[in-house]
C-alpha cells in the first residue's frame, strides 16, 4: 500500500514546490493607488490630491543643528533624506471648483508631478476648474498652473508674491525653473485670467465660503486658504510645515527656503496656536499625504492627529 502510494506523495510535494518557486518569482508590481482622498466639510467636498514625493536632505535645510534635525527623525523612525509629501487640494463648494495649489508637473523629478492625472482619477476634470489658488509661488506649489491644461481656471495669487517673483532678477535667478514659472503666469496673464489681488488680514474672498489669508515670511505673500462651510473649517496652510517631526514639537524651527525666517517664524507659531486652540481641519502641502488632519498642544509643541479615514458617505 506504501509503495503505491508514495508516487502520489513524491508527484503532490514536488507540484506544490514548483508553485511555491512560481509564485515566489512573480514581479513585484511597485507603485500605489491613485492618490486621491475626500473629506466632506458641511456642503462642501474637499478632495485631496497626491502630487508625488521628493526626497529632501531635511538635515541640512532645518535652520538648526543638523544632529538635532535628525534626533526628531529617528524618534519618528525616518531618516535623511526625507521622503516629503506634495499635496495640493481641491475645494467644490457647489457652485465653484477651486484647486489649492497644483503641484510640481515634473520641475522637481519623476517621483512628482501627478496632480493632474489623480485630479482626474478622483472623477475631476480640469475643464471643471474655476479658480486656481497659489499660496506661494515655489514651483512645487505652481509648477501645474497651465492655461492651456486649466482652460476656464482664473489663477489667483497674493500681489506680493507675483510682484517680487515676477521681477526679471527674481526670474534670471531661478535659472530653467523661474522662467518656466513666468512662462505659465503669462499664459493666464494673457487670456486675460491672471487676477493677484491684494491680501488682507481679514481675508480676501476668492469665491464664497472661501478666502485668503496672509501668512507672510515663507515668501514675501505667502498664503493660507481657508474654506467654512455650516460651522466646519479647513484652513490649507501652504509651506508653514516641511518638516512634521522636527516643526509640531517645536514650530520655532525655520527652513532655509524662508525669504523672510524672523516673519516666516511667527506666521508659522500663530497658525498652528490658532489651529489647536478652535480645533478645525488643517491641510498641509508636505505632511504625509493627505496631509489633513488637527492639532494638539502637547507641552511647547503639537501632536498631529491625522484625520480620521472615511468612506465619505
Amino acid at each position: 500500500m506504501l509503495k503505491r502510494l508514495l508516487p502520489a506523495f513524491l508527484a503532490l510535494a514536488i507540484g506544490s514546490s514548483l508553485s511555491a518557486s512560481a509564485l515566489a518569482a512573480g514581479p513585484q508590481l511597485k507603485g500605489q493607488a491613485p492618490g486621491w482622498y475626500r473629506l466632506q466639510l458641511g456642503d462642501f467636498e474637499i478632495t485631496a490630491l497626491s502630487d508625488g514625493s521628493i526626497d529632501l536632505p531635511v538635515d541640512k535645510l532645518m535652520q538648526q543643528p543638523a544632529e538635532k534635525t535628525i534626533r526628531a527623525l529617528q524618534h519618528a523612525y525616518l531618516g535623511v533624506p526625507l521622503e516629503t509629501s506634495v499635496n495640493a487640494y481641491l475645494i467644490n463648494t457647489g457652485s465653484k471648483v477651486v484647486l489649492v495649489d497644483t503641484g510640481t508637473a515634473g520641475l522637481f523629478g519623476p517621483t512628482a508631478g501627478r496632480v493632474l492625472a489623480n485630479l482626474k482619477a478622483s472623477g475631476y476634470t480640469p475643464e471643471q476648474v474655476d479658480e486656481i489658488v497659489i499660496t506661494h509661488m515655489h514651483g512645487d506649489h505652481i509648477g501645474g498652473a497651465s492655461s492651456t491644461v486649466f482652460p476656464n481656471a482664473e489663477l489667483r495669487i497674493d500681489k506680493r508674491d507675483s510682484d517680487f517673483w515676477l521681477t526679471p532678477e527674481q526670474v534670471a535667478k531661478g535659472g530653467d525653473g523661474g522662467k518656466a514659472i513666468a512662462a505659465l503666469v503669462k499664459g493666464f496673464a494673457d487670456a486675460g485670467r491672471f487676477k493677484p489681488f491684494d491680501g488682507s488680514k481679514d481675508g480676501v474672498e476668492i469665491v464664497p465660503g472661501v478666502k485668503a489669508v496672509p501668512a507672510y515670511g515663507h515668501t514675501p505673500g505667502h498664503s493660507n486658504y481657508v474654506a467654512e462651510s455650516k460651522g466646519q473649517k479647513i484652513v490649507f496652510w501652504g509651506d508653514l510645515m516641511h518638516v512634521a517631526a522636527v516643526q509640531f514639537p517645536n514650530p520655532s524651527v525655520t527652513v532655509n527656503f524662508d525669504s523672510d525666517p524672523k516673519a516666516a517664524r511667527p506666521a508659522r507659531e500663530q497658525a498652528y496656536a490658532a489651529a489647536a486652540k478652535d480645533g478645525y481641519y488643517v491641510a498641509a502641502a508636505h505632511v504625509s499625504f493627505p496631509g489633513i488632519g488637527k492639532l494638539r498642544v502637547d507641552g511647547k509643541g503639537y501632536d498631529w492627529l491625522p484625520v480620521n479615514y472615511s468612506t465619505n458617505r
